[in-house]
């Protein structure tokens, strides 16, 4: 007598595909989940055949225990009533550790010896990820502020960013104007050179740095740095005739993606066009934009995608160099590639690196459903 032993439900058509056997042939599909397996004696030689799909056209109305082979995935999956959700066949229920990154939209620059923008703020962590669970986490991601557009103009502060289980990162706080205040934020905001406090604005404690403060100008005002992850914005110099504005707060290198990319950094402040030794705008950090310096007055965007704050704008005589907005912000998850779903919402990029994938989110809001 030979007998076939498949453990697992498998639904849809069974095909053997094999000679004859001697003696009568037995198929025994017990309801429990597990890994295919075949004994048989004598041995059968044949081979089972499971229903093939992609990701899209899928069962519409399928029952706990279906499998199939998904060739979006190339992998056999098996469907779970329960939770409604596909699981790599013979996995269902393992768990392992994920990895997160997430960083909120960064701040514009100020205007007009602008103090620099502040970064976004960055958070990571790490979770237990249970395959078949039919948890779904949710990532939402930050904007950019806006650049202040000219004198007694003020900036935007960043957008938050979250992830589900995460403490929130909080938006970059605005650069300073001449003429109109910043704020706090995950990195603070930069002084401007021309703004009555001077003072730079507090970051958020585990997210990011303050910003840079500005000294009373005597003859020329210079814009100080916004704060980054990893550092504070730089004091801008006084009476900007040594030394360029204030550079922006240095930002934090990760490589959850699988390659070194800088998050984070803060917005170097405005120069003076009319500062003949210096008139530069604080140099960039990290994702950051640099501040701008006359007669090309205007300060630089933050890069997209790492948070970094707006560089604030130059005083340009004539002329009120307006603030770069600040660099819109991401939400990177890292799972072992043996316990990845599949299912997603929201246009995420989806690429590997080494046993993991990477599942990155760059605009608006998306789901992963374990």
């Amino acid at each position: 007598m030979s007998s076939i032993v498949i453990g697992g439900d498998v639904s849809g058509t069974i095909t053997l595909q094999a000679p004859s056997v001697a003696g009568s042939n037995t198929i025994t599909l017990p309801a429990a989940t597990g890994t295919v397996a075949f004994t048989a004696s004598p041995v059968f030689t044949g081979s089972i055949t499971l229903p093939t799909w992609t990701t899209a056209t899928r069962p519409g109305s399928p029952t706990t225990g279906m499998q199939g082979y998904n060739t979006t995935t190339a992998q056999i999956e098996v469907y779970n009533a329960t939770y409604g959700t596909w699981s790599n066949a013979g996995t269902s229920g393992a768990s392992g550790t994920a990895t997160y990154l997430v960083v909120a939209g960064g701040a514009g620059g100020g205007s007009t010896q602008g103090g620099g923008g502040g970064a976004g703020g960055y958070i990571t962590g790490s979770f237990t990820v249970t395959l078949g669970s039919g948890t779904v986490y949710t990532a939402v991601v930050g904007a950019g502020g806006a650049g202040a557009t000219g004198r007694n103009s003020a900036s935007s502060s960043g957008s938050n960013s979250t992830f589900t289980g995460a403490t929130t990162a909080v938006g970059g706080g605005a650069g300073t104007s001449f003429g109109a205040a910043g704020s706090t934020g995950g990195s603070g905001g930069g002084a401007s050179g021309g703004y009555g406090s001077y003072s730079g604005y507090a970051g958020t404690p585990g997210q990011g740095n303050s910003g840079g403060y500005s000294t009373n100008y005597s003859t020329y005002g210079l814009g100080a740095g916004g704060g980054g992850a990893s550092g504070t914005g730089t004091n801008a110099a006084p009476g900007g005739l040594v030394a360029p504005a204030g550079s922006g707060g240095a930002g934090t290198a990760n490589s959850i993606t699988g390659t070194p990319v800088s998050y984070a950094g803060g917005g170097g402040g405005g120069g003076d066009s009319r500062a003949p030794l210096s008139n530069a705008g604080g140099t960039a950090s990290s994702g950051g934009g640099a501040g701008g310096s006359g007669p090309s007055n205007s300060g630089t965007a933050g890069t997209a995608n790492t948070g970094g704050g707006g560089g604030g704008g130059a005083f340009s005589n004539p002329g009120d160099g307006p603030g770069g907005a600040g660099g819109s912000g991401v939400v990177i998850l890292s799972i072992p590639t043996s316990l990845y779903s599949g299912t997603t919402t929201g246009s995420p990029t989806i690429t590997t690196s080494g046993s993991n994938t990477i599942i990155k989110w760059t605009s608006g809001s998306g789901t992963y459903t374990a």
